[in-house]
């Protein structure tokens, strides 16, 4: 199986470089014909979604369906799926920032029992604690 970078993702969802999103629709379409997977790292996920929030300044509302929308792809094996899907659904109720809900749902399943952070906000989330 092979891994997908966060670039290879960002070039799909923003198509900002014609050649590279072509190189990935090509990659993409290979892949469901062949109908194999393309792995996908919790830590792409995460930065995935920094980059486009900071960088690229998608609207929250847009992050969550784009993640969503990843989520129901056939092609793609997440490295924890149910993180993700819970991360889609608590941030569409709540305010919580993505990237913090993706750290907690990603360690929940490893007996973690909380998060230490200097985040004030994070740490209103039951799986952080302020240090």
């Amino acid at each position: 199986m092979i891994a997908l970078d966060t670039n290879i993702l960002v070039r799909f969802l923003t198509g900002d470089n014609v050649t590279q999103a072509h190189k990935v629709y090509q990659l993409f379409k290979q892949t469901e014909i062949e109908r194999t997977e393309l792995y996908i790292p919790i830590l792409v996920v995460i930065e995935l979604v920094w980059v486009l929030d900071s960088i690229y300044k998608f609207e929250r509302p847009s992050l969550i369906k784009m993640l969503e929308n990843l989520t129901l792809m056939p092609i793609f094996k997440f490295e924890n799926l149910s993180a993700v899907q819970s991360v889609v659904q608590k941030a569409k109720v709540t305010n919580f920032d993505l990237s913090d809900l993706l750290i907690a749902y990603s360690v929940r399943t490893s007996r973690i029992e909380s998060i230490l952070t200097f985040d004030k906000k994070a740490a209103k989330h039951k799986l952080f604690e302020l240090l």
